[in-house]
């Protein structure tokens, strides 16, 4: 299916959060929509049932709508809670219904630009959550900002046999890994999001993470999608994990055997579940 981006601006950068994200102030799409290659994204994306999906006409994966304004609306923003001397203590979440780099990124650059913003106007905390090595681009970038910038990795299975199966237009294992221990080595407060979580290999898996992360967060299609597996469901996951011979994987408790190796390898305070890991910054 081709995809097709459009350009709109922004009424306003940052959201304010709720729910799942409750916790951390903002969050920070420089997106509408989500495509990576042409399968129509990832089969478990929640958000694809959100009013969101809706922006455009097409399926979801189809299309992907561009902030064009976003840095400018960005910095008028963060002058503003400087005014009112918020900034210090504004937390942000980028993204929350997108990924910021995405393959559209390297065209049009709207999450550089607004890194580029939040380097002038400096902030407690920024978590930047992704799946995509296209985030190496900006490392110098990201490095800068030291202890106020939380690099997180998607990385759903150490399996590519799995990630083939149910995430085929996804990057490759190795090739987060790689991605991971490079932020890890400039110095960049590196977290895994095992989210969600998909069949593994618990002590395989472990041993992955301990060497590339300062962190994990462990998620569920039961515990992460907003409506405790109802929206999963609605997906077709469980169908889709039968299909493929996982349906043993997906039920409330999958997740025991990957949380009691992580803790022991990485130990306890190293390994977060769900909201309470996500919102941890």
């Amino acid at each position: 299916m081709p995809r097709r981006y459009l350009e709109r601006p922004a009424t306003r950068a940052l959201t304010p959060t709720g729910g799942f994200l409750k916790g951390i102030a903002f969050s920070l799409n420089p997106y509408v929509g989500c495509a990576f290659g042409d399968a129509g994204g990832c089969p478990y994306c929640y958000v694809r049932m959100l009013p969101v999906a809706r922006s455009e006409r097409g399926p979801w994966g189809s299309w992907v709508i561009a902030k064009s304004n976003l840095a400018e609306r960005l910095e008028r923003e963060l002058i503003a809670l400087e005014a009112a001397a918020r900034a210090s203590q504004t937390t942000i979440f980028m993204s929350s219904a997108t990924d910021p780099y995405q393959g559209f990124e390297r065209k049009l650059g709207l999450t550089r630009a607004a890194l580029e913003v939040i380097a002038r106007h400096p902030i407690r905390r920024l978590l930047l959550q992704t799946r995509s090595p296209v985030i190496e681009r900006d490392i110098d970038l990201i490095a800068s900002m030291g202890e106020r910038v939380i690099v997180s990795i998607t990385l759903e299975t150490d399996d590519d046999t799995v990630r083939r199966a149910l995430t085929p237009t996804s990057p490759g294992v190795a090739r987060r890994v790689r991605t991971a221990k490079m932020f890890r080595e400039r110095g960049v407060l590196m977290q895994l999001a095992i989210a969600p979580m998909m069949p593994n290999h618990a002590e395989r898996f472990a041993e992955i993470a301990a060497g590339c992360a300062d962190r994990v967060i462990i998620d569920t299609y039961f515990d992460g999608d907003g409506s405790k597996g109802r929206r999963s469901r609605a997906l077709g996951i469980g169908e889709l994990y039968k299909k493929l011979g996982y349906e043993g994987w997906f039920h409330p408790g999958a997740e025991q055997e990957l949380i009691a190796a992580m803790k022991s390898r990485l130990g306890e305070d190293r390994v977060l579940f769900s909201k309470e890991g996500f919102t941890a910054v």
